[in-house]
Order: C-alpha cells, then sequence, then structure tokens
C-alpha cells in the first residue's frame, strides 16, 4: 500500500481546470519531485494533497484511507505537512514562535524545537528574532522547521529552492536525508530539476494540468524529461 495515492484528479479554480486525471502514487520513506514549468499544476496538486483544494472528480488516499472531503487540520493530525511557496512564515512572531505554531495539533514523534535547531543550526541565534528580519534562505529553514513541528509522515514542499543562493539550495537538500531518517517522505515541487534530480528517488513532469512523463530519475534521459518539460 502506498503512503499517498492521487486517483485521476480533476480539480478546477471556480471554472477553469487545473489538473486533468492526474494519478501517482508516493511511496513510504522516498523523495518524489513534480517538476514542470509555471503554470502546469504542481503547485495545484500540492494544495490538493494538503486540503487548500478538492477535487472535482477522482479521488485522494492517504494510508489507504480516502482523504478527499477531509480538512486540512484533519490531515496535519493524519501527517500530513506543508511548507508553502514563498515560506508563509509569521512575520511578527519569533523564530521560535514560529516554531511553536507548528506544533499546535501534538502529534507525537521525533521533532522538537531543538531538533530543529540541531538540523538548522543558523537558527540557534536567532531563535528570539522576528521572522520578518529574516534573509530567505533563513526563513526557508524556519518554513521547513515548522513544518517538522507537526511530526508528519508526509512533507509537502513547494519550489523549496525558489530564490535562494546556490549554498543554501545545498544546505536545504542536505537535511533531507536527515527528514528521511525521521521517518518522513517527501513530496517536493521544484523548478531547479538538475538539482532534485539528484535526490528523488521518483520523479513526475507535469505539463498543462497533466504528467507528461513518469518514472525512476535513472529511468529517464535528460532529452525526455527536457521533451516533457516543454511539451516537445
Amino acid at each position: 500500500m502506498s503512503l499517498l495515492e492521487i486517483e485521476a484528479a480533476n480539480v478546477y479554480y471556480e471554472d477553469f481546470q487545473a489538473l486533468y486525471d492526474v494519478s501517482l502514487k508516493v511511496e513510504e520513506g522516498e523523495i518524489f519531485a513534480c517538476i514542470g514549468a509555471n503554470g502546469a499544476g504542481k503547485s495545484t496538486m500540492l494544495k490538493t494533497v494538503s486540503g487548500v483544494l478538492v477535487p472535482r472528480r477522482g479521488r485522494l488516499l492517504f494510508d489507504g484511507k480516502p482523504i478527499d472531503h477531509m480538512a486540512p487540520y484533519r490531515r496535519v493530525e493524519l501527517g500530513i505537512s506543508m511548507v508553502p511557496e514563498g515560506r508563509r512564515v509569521f512575520p511578527s512572531l519569533t523564530v521560535h514562535e514560529n516554531l511553536l505554531v507548528g506544533a499546535y495539533r501534538g502529534r507525537p514523534g521525533p521533532w522538537t524545537a531543538d531538533g530543529v535547531y540541531d538540523l538548522f543550526p543558523l537558527l540557534q541565534p536567532l531563535k528570539k528574532r522576528q521572522a520578518s528580519g529574516l534573509s530567505g534562505g533563513e526563513q526557508q529553514a524556519l518554513a521547513i522547521g515548522r513544518s517538522l513541528m507537526s511530526n508528519p509522515r508526509l512533507i509537502l514542499m513547494d519550489e523549496v529552492s525558489l530564490g535562494l543562493a546556490p549554498v543554501v539550495i545545498k544546505r536545504i537538500y542536505e537535511a533531507f536525508k536527515t527528514l528521511l531518517d525521521s521517518g518522513c517522505t517527501i513530496l517536493v515541487v521544484e523548478q531547479d530539476v538538475q538539482h532534485v534530480l539528484t535526490v528523488a528517488t521518483h520523479v513526475a513532469c507535469f505539463l498543462e494540468g497533466r504528467i507528461a512523463l513518469q518514472g525512476t530519475p535513472r529511468d529517464l534521459t535528460n532529452d525526455q524529461i527536457t521533451a516533457a518539460y516543454f511539451g516537445v
């Protein structure tokens, strides 16, 4: 049984259809990467998994149980957490307060604030600083840490490297192994294709609301990925 199954999901923004019969399976303990150009449907897919959007047709299963009409906070209780595009930290709260907000559902598990500071040491001296005063990389580390505080089984990451310096991106991707070791499964949306393919166990390329290509990075050639990405 897969940890997450999306079965023929059709998702709309009012009258505009954004996803067409999207199906994928995410296995426990893997890094599943979704790639594609802007507007391809990647973020819509994550919003559907997190509960912000509900498919009009199709269904979602988490650990074999249907969740497509479940409220977002209930999904957090099950073990699904989200690192949204643009970080979305609470600017008026301190770093430490942001982390405490992430633990509000009280799910048991290994992640604590001290564990986050160990994972991202750059946050330790900033724990009393307001999040609005952090750099982009510091905010991204905080957003990931806040998500981990809910002790997720599945962590959703939307455009994790967007707007960040290469050294910061490298540090964040290096943290993925620790996340997997703690029991997390990662579903990541990314435009930095070459970087994410070095860590992903499975990849799906989105094009105009559909999955144009899917497989393991070792089984897909650069030419296949490029053609699917651009719709050639």
